[in-house]
């Protein structure tokens, strides 16, 4: 296998702000864009070739990437000039590939943060003969995702929607959105036309008697489609919970990057990442969060579990958690922001304006 497409065209609504000027997969996850830790594990599997299926904010990706070659890939930009869904996607890149027949392509969701195995993805769908090989994931509460049974052999019986009864909850495995697609099958996806391969590709093939097989890998996997999800997934780059052969250092509690500066007696923990040229002040403490690059952090604030946009400013002794901040936000002094709060960018808050505590 030398060949893989990323689909990266989402827009990354839930992500918001966090995608008003930045597409999902270029938003910064331990400290580089997060397609960078997808293109790296890409090429550590053997991958050689990989086409990004791009549409909203397209222009961003080639500029930052080019050709690949600094990261020892050979990458092509196809941009959709309307949303055509997964399938629609694969089969609209189809043409860049080099791939015969019978060859094996891989095929990545551009917001899931996973450990899977690649090699193990692809010899189990070279040894079973499959069509389309999944992995799948174990999770504790299923209820959010389409669930994907497997018989004795991990050759797939069914796509299940979202459960609703516990009833329905026939297996706790779900699509943990990575496939090897027998390059053939990319090219019976219908083409100029919107097309999911999770709703109409995949259970069109199997009620076609073609071979789906599942691969359940569950050493890591997170989907990042929320801001908490994001954060947790820098944070676990950092801390080495999650593997990529990309984090720029070595991992530990916190990733300063060149250019930063963090006073003596701040304290950042937990996975935290500093940006380039973002500056933490005297006593404030930084757990678990993101400071994207230019961000100023004032004296003695708190952050906790919280992204703090490119250029935002947040105030002496404010206190945020589980907040999202947008690229130049001001937030002033002695504020209280809490789990879920969302802050546009270039807003601006004045100083004691938001607070749950009570005055002391």
């Amino acid at each position: 296998m030398t060949e893989a497409i990323l689909l990266v065209g989402g827009k990354g609504t839930r992500l918001r702000p966090l995608t008003v000027y930045t597409p999902k997969p270029m938003v910064r996850a331990a400290g580089v864009p997060f397609l960078t830790h997808q293109l790296a594990r890409a090429k550590a599997a053997g991958v050689e070739h990989i086409v990004l299926a791009t549409s909203y904010l397209a222009e961003v990706f080639e500029p930052y990437f080019g050709d690949g070659s600094s990261l020892g890939l050979h990458l092509e930009y196809v941009t959709e000039e309307e949303p055509l869904g997964t399938g629609g996607a694969l089969r609209n890149v189809a043409p860049r590939l080099h791939s015969g027949p019978d060859d094996p392509v891989l095929v990545f969701n551009g917001d899931i943060l996973t450990g899977l195995d690649i090699r193990a993805l692809v010899r189990t769908h070279e040894e079973t003969g499959a069509d389309v090989s999944l992995h799948l994931t174990k999770v504790t509460d299923p209820r959010a995702y389409g669930l994907v049974p497997t018989d004795g052999t991990g050759r797939v019986l069914a796509f299940l929607e979202k459960p609703q009864t516990p009833e329905e909850i026939v297996t706790d495995q779900i699509n943990a959105g990575a496939y090897v697609f027998r390059r053939s099958v990319i090219d019976t996806i219908p083409q100029g036309r919107p097309v999911s391969v999770e709703r109409e590709t995949f259970p069109d093939l199997l009620a076609a008697g073609a071979h789906l097989q599942g691969l359940v890998d569950s050493t890591y996997w997170l989907d990042l489609g929320t801001p908490a999800a994001f954060v947790r997934g820098s944070a676990d780059l950092v801390l080495g919970r999650a593997p990529s052969p990309a984090v720029p250092g070595r991992c530990g509690d916190r990733l300063v990057l060149p250019t930063a500066v963090v006073a003596p007696d701040a304290k950042l923990t937990g996975g935290t990442v500093v940006g380039e040229g973002a500056f933490v002040a005297e006593g404030a403490r930084v757990s678990g969060s993101t400071i994207l690059p230019g961000a100023v952090i004032e004296p003695g604030a708190v952050i906790t579990d919280s992204l703090i946009g490119a250029r935002a400013r947040i105030g002496t002794r404010t206190v945020l958690t589980g907040t999202v901040i947008g690229d130049g936000a001001v937030i002033g002094p002695d504020n209280e922001l809490r789990t879920g709060a969302r802050i546009w960018c270039h807003a601006k808050i004045p100083a004691a304006a938001v607070r749950f505590s009570p005055d002391e």
